[in-house]
């Protein structure tokens, strides 16, 4: 065998390896409803699930608790996924910044069924752009 066709040979087992090693670190995008099924079932694999903030009348949401004098690692929210089943989250690390302004929330984690909670590992917020003001200009010349 010629050295480019071993060469080869290495790369491209490397680059198999490489995807079969990110296959297994993939979540998918579940409801809560699917989350307490693969709970049910024994699964702890990590998945998103995508949702909004439950928010009152005033636009604030509801159901947030966050005392960091107490415990600045436990953070809770309610929210509804997008088929608009609620559930309880809990997030064991600070409150992320600008929560109260996001527009849309992936939460990443698993279902705890003994605690009837969602448990994040990890938030992802959507917020609002702040460059954007709902104005198109348009430049003639």
């Amino acid at each position: 065998m010629k050295k480019t066709h071993i060469i080869a040979l290495v790369v491209i087992a490397i680059a198999i390896t490489m995807i079969i090693s990110t296959i297994g670190d993939a979540s998918t995008y579940a409801s809560f409803k699917e989350a307490k099924e693969m709970a049910n079932n024994g699964d702890k694999g990590s998945i998103h699930v995508v949702g909004e903030l439950i928010k009152g009348a005033d636009g604030k949401p509801l159901g947030m608790k966050y005392e960091p004098s107490v415990d600045p690692n436990h953070f809770e929210f309610m929210m509804t996924d997008s088929l608009n089943n609620h559930n309880l989250v809990v997030y064991k690390q600070p409150k992320p910044q600008d929560m109260d302004k996001s527009e849309k929330v992936v939460v990443v984690g698993h279902m705890d069924l003994e605690k009837n909670c969602f448990e994040a590992e990890q938030i992802l917020l959507k917020c609002p752009s702040k460059y954007n003001n709902g104005e198109l200009k348009v430049e003639s010349e």
